[in-house]
């Protein structure tokens, strides 16, 4: 049976390789500010306590107000398992993280289509361009605020119904 790692026995060891780099815990998470991301995931991977070979899943969350960068951890050799995230984009603005395809290549996919549904961007990704839908698609369909076209023309037309209604 694999072993998941606790959110504060993970956000220990990680402070204990990478002062001041963990957010927060809680049950099996823990919370890595951004600007630490590359560290602690080279350290994961890496360090014989660890030795997180496998990259399982990247994914995001968009919590409104920001996203939340989810990597799923594993680790072969040790039969564990982990989950870390990282808080990016606060009040929508420029929601980046630094890529980690330097340490698990398997990362390049995944960050691309994160990028395409969700516009977070991977600095240092080196093949940041969309996967799933074409370059130059507005937008990125899965954030919360993305607008369809059709849901544009309908607001359009009842915006247009309104203001024909009030002006007679």
């Amino acid at each position: 049976m694999t072993t998941v790692w606790s959110g504060s026995a993970l956000a220990e060891a990680i402070e204990a390789f990478a002062p001041g780099s963990v957010e927060s815990s809680a049950g099996s998470d823990v919370w890595v500010k951004p600007e630490s991301i590359s560290v602690v995931c080279e350290g994961l991977k890496t360090r014989p306590e660890f030795r997180f070979d496998l990259l399982s899943s990247l994914t995001a969350v968009d919590y409104i107000d920001h996203f939340e960068v989810v990597y799923h951890l594993t680790s072969l050799p040790m039969n564990a398992s982990a989950v870390v995230k990282s808080r990016v984009g606060f009040g929508r603005i420029d929601p980046s993280i630094a890529s980690v395809v330097p340490v698990w290549r398997g990362a390049d996919y995944q960050e691309r289509e994160v990028w395409d549904l969700m516009g977070i961007r991977f600095a240092g990704h080196p093949n940041h361009k969309r996967i799933m839908l074409w370059e130059g698609f507005p937008g990125h369909p899965l954030r919360k605020d993305y607008v369809t076209y059709d849901q544009s023309i309908a607001s359009g037309a009842s915006e247009a119904t309104t203001l024909s209604d009030g002006g007679d």
